[in-house]
């Protein structure tokens, strides 16, 4: 399993008028926690792209607890619990200032080639970076 957390404050331009985050952003939270993840574990997004991969979303689950209210600060936990094949799925846990988990989701996203266009297994160069970072699950 690969397991890591990335903090952001609520901003105002992201909340309705009840000052609660508009559920649409949650995905881009979502994508900022992925991005931050594969950095984390030493390979920028941008990297993988330079390498001629794309990874699409291909199904995004989110269930909604309670609400991120504007200026606070979350906690998004990221988890790849299974090593990837062609697909890669990732699961989050969101906590507010109060450790209170208030969102659960998951996305899949598969592996594209970028100039052939057609789904590939995972890398063998990110495989290499998964599994050096791969803890067992406790």
């Amino acid at each position: 399993m690969i397991h890591t957390i990335h903090s952001l404050r609520v901003r105002y331009g992201e909340t309705d008028p009840m000052k609660y985050v508009y559920y649409g952003n949650y995905a881009e939270y979502l994508e900022v926690a992925r991005v931050e993840l594969f950095r984390t574990i030493g390979m920028s997004y941008d990297e993988i792209e330079n390498q001629g991969i794309w990874l699409p979303v291909s199904d995004l689950k989110i269930k909604y607890i309670r609400p991120a209210l504007y200026d606070e600060t979350l906690e998004i936990h990221t988890f790849i619990k299974k090593i990837p094949g062609v697909r890669i799925e990732f699961e989050y846990e969101i906590f507010n200032s109060k450790n209170e988990k208030i969102t659960e989701a998951a996305t899949t996203l598969f592996f594209l080639d970028s100039i052939s266009g057609k789904i590939i297994k995972c890398p063998d160069f990110l495989m290499k970076i998964i599994q050096q970072n791969w803890k067992p699950i406790s």
